[in-house]
C-alpha cells in the first residue's frame, strides 16, 4: 500500500516539471501568437476608434474651405401693382408686362469688415489642428493600452502555469489519499488540509484567469480581432533586458514632453482657439456693410432710376458686449488648465522616473539563481515528504511559498517594464522599447 502511495506521489514531480503551456480557453478557439511589432501595426491597420477620428480631422478641415469662401450675392426683384400680364384691350397688349408696372430689381453684396473672414478662417484652421492633437491623444492612449495590456497578459500567463502545475500535482496527492482513505496510512486531517490547500490554488487560479479574460478582452477589442481569437504574447526579453532609466537625462524627458504630449498640444490649442475668438467677438461687434446696385421703372421721380447705396446696422443697442466678456473669461479658464497641464506633466515624469529607477534596481536584486533552486528544491522536497522527513504542513507551506515567489519575480518584471512604458506614455516619445 505504502509503495502505491509512494508512486502517486513521484506523479507530483512529473507535473510540477511538465507544467502546462496551455490554458482553459471555452470559447476561443483560434490561439494567434504575437510579438510587440505586430500587434502595433495591426493596431494601427484596423482599430475603429482611429479611423473614426481620422474623418473627424477631414470634416474640421472641411470647415476650413467653408470658412475661405465669401457671402454670396443677393438680387430681389419685385413688381406692381397686379394686372394681367396680357390685356387684350390695351393698344399695347404684349407691353402690358413693362410698360403699365412698376418693376425694380436690386443686387446686393453682403461686406465684411473688421477682418471677420480672416478671423473665421484662423479659427478653422486651429479647430482642424486640434482635431490632429486628439487624434494623436487618442492614438497614444490606446498605444499605452495595448503595450501594458500586451505584458501585463504575458506575466500573469507565467504565474497561472504555476498555479496550474501545483493544482494538477496537489490533486494527484488528494486522489491518491482518496484512494487509500480508512487505510490507517494516511490521516483524514491530512487529507482534509490537502483538500482546503488544493481549494484555495484552484480559486486563486480561477480569479487569475478571469483577470486574463478582461485583458484579452481589452486587447482584442484594441486590435479590432474576432472575439474566438486568443492572444498569446510574445515579448522580446533583449530588448526588456537592457532597458535602463539612466538612459536618458531628466531634461531630455521633460523637454520631451513639453513639446509631444498631446493632452498639453490640445490643452495650448484650446487656448489659442479662445484668443482668436475673442478678437473674432470683438469684430462681430463692427456693422458689417451692404453695397447695392438698384434699378427701378417706374417708381421714382424718373423712369429706368439707377443707384447705388449702402446700408449698416449702428451698434447702438447691440454690441456684442456678452459675448466678449464669455470670450474673456474662457481665456483665463483655459490658460488655467494649460498651466495645470504643465504642472502634471514636470510631475508625471519625476514621478514615474523615480518608479522606473526603484522598479530596475528591485529586478536587478534578485539573484538569476534564485528561481532555478526554488525549482530545484520543489522536487527535493516532494521526495522528502515522501519519505516521512518532512511533515505535511512544511510540504504544504513550501508548495504555497514556491507559488508566491514565482508571482512576486512575475509582478515585479512586469512592474518594472510597466513603469517604462508610463515614461513613454508621460514624455509621448517611445524612449523605451
Amino acid at each position: 500500500m505504502m509503495m502505491h502511495i509512494m508512486f502517486r506521489l513521484f506523479m507530483v514531480t512529473v507535473f510540477i516539471s511538465a507544467a502546462c503551456t496551455g490554458f482553459s480557453q471555452n470559447l476561443r478557439t483560434d490561439t494567434v501568437r504575437m510579438d510587440l511589432t505586430r500587434s502595433e501595426k495591426a493596431f494601427l491597420d484596423s482599430n475603429l476608434l482611429l479611423l473614426a477620428q481620422k474623418y473627424n480631422i477631414d470634416a474640421q478641415k472641411a470647415l476650413i474651405i467653408q470658412a475661405k469662401l465669401w457671402p454670396n450675392p443677393n438680387l430681389s426683384y419685385g413688381r406692381g401693382p397686379f394686372i394681367p400680364l396680357y390685356d387684350p384691350t390695351s393698344l399695347y397688349p404684349k407691353s402690358n408686362f413693362f410698360y403699365n408696372s412698376e418693376n425694380d430689381a436690386t443686387i446686393s453684396q453682403l461686406i465684411l469688415l473688421a477682418g471677420k473672414r480672416n478671423k473665421q478662417i484662423k479659427i478653422a484652421v486651429a479647430n482642424a489642428k486640434l482635431s490632429e492633437f486628439q487624434f494623436y491623444d487618442l492614438l497614444r492612449t490606446l498605444k499605452y493600452t495595448l503595450r501594458s495590456d500586451f505584458f501585463n497578459i504575458y506575466f500573469l500567463q507565467q504565474s497561472a502555469k504555476v498555479y496550474q502545475a501545483e493544482i494538477n500535482a496537489l490533486a494527484q496527492v488528494v486522489h491518491a489519499f482518496a484512494e487509500q482513505q480508512g487505510s490507517g496510512y494516511i490521516a483524514e486531517k491530512e487529507v482534509l488540509r490537502v483538500r482546503a490547500q488544493l481549494y484555495s490554488f484552484q480559486s486563486e487560479y480561477n480569479d487569475l484567469l478571469n483577470q486574463i479574460r478582461g485583458l484579452q478582452t481589452e486587447l482584442r477589442l484594441v486590435l479590432q480581432v474576432k472575439p474566438d481569437i486568443y492572444i498569446d504574447p510574445q515579448p522580446d526579453f533583449s530588448s526588456i533586458k537592457n532597458l535602463s532609466p539612466s538612459a536618458y537625462p531628466i531634461n531630455t524627458l521633460l523637454d520631451s514632453a513639453y513639446q509631444n504630449r498631446t493632452d498639453l498640444l490640445i490643452a495650448r490649442e484650446n487656448t489659442n482657439i479662445n484668443k482668436l475668438n475673442y478678437d473674432y467677438q470683438k469684430a462681430l461687434a463692427v456693422p458689417d456693410l451692404t453695397a447695392y446696385v438698384t434699378w427701378d421703372h417706374q417708381g421714382s421721380y424718373a423712369v429706368n432710376y439707377n443707384g447705388l447705396g449702402v446700408s449698416f446696422d449702428l451698434p447702438v443697442l447691440n454690441r456684442n458686449q456678452g459675448n466678449i466678456k464669455s470670450a474673456k473669461a474662457q481665456i483665463a479658464n483655459t490658460v488655467a488648465n494649460e498651466k495645470s497641464t504643465e504642472a502634471a506633466v514636470k510631475e508625471n515624469i519625476y514621478n514615474a522616473l523615480e518608479i522606473a529607477y526603484a522598479q530596475d534596481n528591485l529586478f536587478k536584486n534578485i539573484d538569476p539563481k534564485f528561481s532555478g533552486d526554488f525549482e530545484r528544491l520543489v522536487n527535493e522536497v516532494l521526495i522528502n515528504y515522501q519519505r516521512r522527513n518532512l511533515g505535511l504542513l512544511d510540504f504544504l507551506d513550501f508548495y504555497d511559498s514556491y507559488k508566491q515567489n514565482v508571482l512576486q519575480v512575475n509582478a515585479i518584471q512586469y512592474n518594472r517594464v510597466q513603469a517604462f512604458e508610463d515614461l513613454n506614455y508621460y514624455t509621448g516619445t517611445n524612449f523605451f522599447n
